[in-house]
């Protein structure tokens, strides 16, 4: 109960976000300009919702087959796998692994909101911060989050709302300046007053405002998809699964229609009423049953007197494959268009395909991974600098060592070689081998094969 109340929390502090920190309200506190538009602001609030099972297309007949989540997982799991992550100093290390431990789930919020920030707390402590929940303010040409604030939302009742305001500002010129401010409101639609840190006990201890000249990078990682923003053109991170927004629109609607088949397909048995007990009740109107037999497996008909059977069988024949064929048609056209190989959503077995388009597909989801992967080296490369910084120890030498394997693209030889031995042990049959690497359909690879040959060598 206490961590649905706190998802139900948090989500309503994204919203609080979107709809208290419009353009406007920042610069009357902080005479700047947030980074971002207002309609890239709505579609971050969008694919928030897709994320969380919530898109704006779902009704009660069209629910959400949760690709979204799926695309993620695919990615953060491939992604993360083979990683491996160091410090070569041992105190900075003990706190890097600590603070990447739950990396995995964060990661997943990253490429679903289009960013995100690991930004180092007290002590040992790190927290990640989706797109969703902090506002950009400036970006240098390389798309590096040098301004911007993080807000932290107290919801102290239902009219009353304590807001906090962290604003990092980084300058080649003065170093990084945090400034933190408090504000109390009674609507979620404004910041309200300002109101002394020290009257919030848990803010008491913060500096109004503290500047470290010597600072050249941010204090904090920061992780953006590596999605070219068709949407403001501005440097805000895009969702990994935007491009497929209107397919998977397509794939929950076309579930609904699956869904809908296996539903009004039920085996129902019309019968007339004179072969319906009656059943006693308090109304004045007479009820009937069929006793000991599923309620749903009988509607009533009043066919008596007529020449019509009492009992009528309605069980009409299921079309489920042609509703299933296009649903994975759906599913692969979204694994090409986000970057994932044939088969990582939908079903594997479905489809034939040549070595051509297997080599192709996973080389589509390398590259997508390996830029993935360069993005999240940045961050993290950052994050431990931010980690040495705020524990005082920048002036130790140390080195940051990442590192990625590229299992994704299995060497073809290997592959053909393991192939030969699955066919050898008759694992895999011949022709099944020879339309895999000579782009032959089963049909085809079948008539090509050699009379004699019965395995290859």
């Amino acid at each position: 109960m206490e961590a649905k109340r706190s998802v139900k929390i948090l989500n309503a502090i994204r919203e609080l976000v979107r709809k208290m920190f419009p353009s406007k309200t920042i610069k009357e506190v902080y005479s700047v300009d947030i980074a971002v538009t207002d309609l890239m602001l709505r579609h971050i609030a969008e694919w928030n919702r897709m994320y969380s099972g919530k898109a704006s297309w779902l009704s009660e007949d069209v629910i959400s087959l949760r690709l979204e989540q799926a695309i993620v997982r695919e990615f953060a799991n491939i992604t993360l796998n083979e990683m491996t992550a160091s410090v070569t100093d041992k105190r900075i290390d003990e706190i890097f692994k600590a603070a990447i431990k739950d990396i995995n789930q964060n990661l997943q919020r990253g490429l679903a909101s289009g960013a995100m920030v690991i930004k180092p707390l007290d002590g040992n402590n790190v927290q990640y911060i989706p797109q969703t929940e902090f506002i950009p303010i400036e970006y240098d040409v390389n798309g590096r989050l040098m301004k911007v604030i993080f807000p932290e939302i107290k919801q102290i009742s239902d009219r009353e709302y304590l807001i906090r305001l962290e604003y990092h500002s980084l300058a080649a010129e003065k170093g990084l300046t945090i400034t933190n401010r408090a504000f109390r409101s009674s609507s979620p639609d404004s910041l309200g007053k300002e109101i002394p840190l020290k009257s919030v006990p848990e803010w008491s201890s913060l500096m109004e405002g503290v500047t470290y000249p010597l600072m050249k990078r941010p204090a904090f990682g920061y992780y953006v998809n590596p999605i070219a923003n068709s949407i403001d053109g501005s440097h805000g991170g895009v969702s990994i699964f935007d491009s497929a927004t209107e397919l998977i629109r397509l794939a929950d609607i076309q579930f609904g229609r699956l869904d809908w088949e296996f539903e009004s397909a039920e085996r129902a048995i019309h019968v007339d009423e004179a072969a319906i007990c009656p059943v006693k009740t308090a109304s004045v109107f007479q009820a009937f049953e069929v006793p000991k037999l599923k309620d749903r497996l009988f509607k009533g008909l009043n066919i008596s007197g007529g020449t019509q059977e009492f009992f009528k069988e309605f069980s009409p024949s299921l079309r489920e494959e042609n509703f299933i064929k296009g649903l994975e048609e759906y599913k692969r056209a979204i694994e090409f268009t986000v970057g994932l190989s044939y088969g990582d959503i939908s079903n594997p077995q479905s489809i034939e395909k040549t070595a051509t388009e297997i080599k192709a597909a996973k080389k589509r989801k390398y590259n997508t991974v390996s830029a993935i992967q360069n993005n999240l080296k940045t961050c993290l490369d950052d994050l431990v600098y931010a980690i040495a910084f705020f524990n005082a120890m920048t002036q130790r030498r140390y080195e940051f060592i990442c590192d990625f394997k590229d299992s994704i693209l299995v060497d073809e030889e290997t592959e053909r070689q393991q192939d030969r031995n699955d066919v050898s042990m008759g694992i895999m049959r011949p022709e099944e081998y020879r339309a895999k690497w000579y782009g032959e359909s089963l049909e085809e690879a079948l008539k090509n094969l050699p009379q004699s040959a019965e395995v290859i060598e």
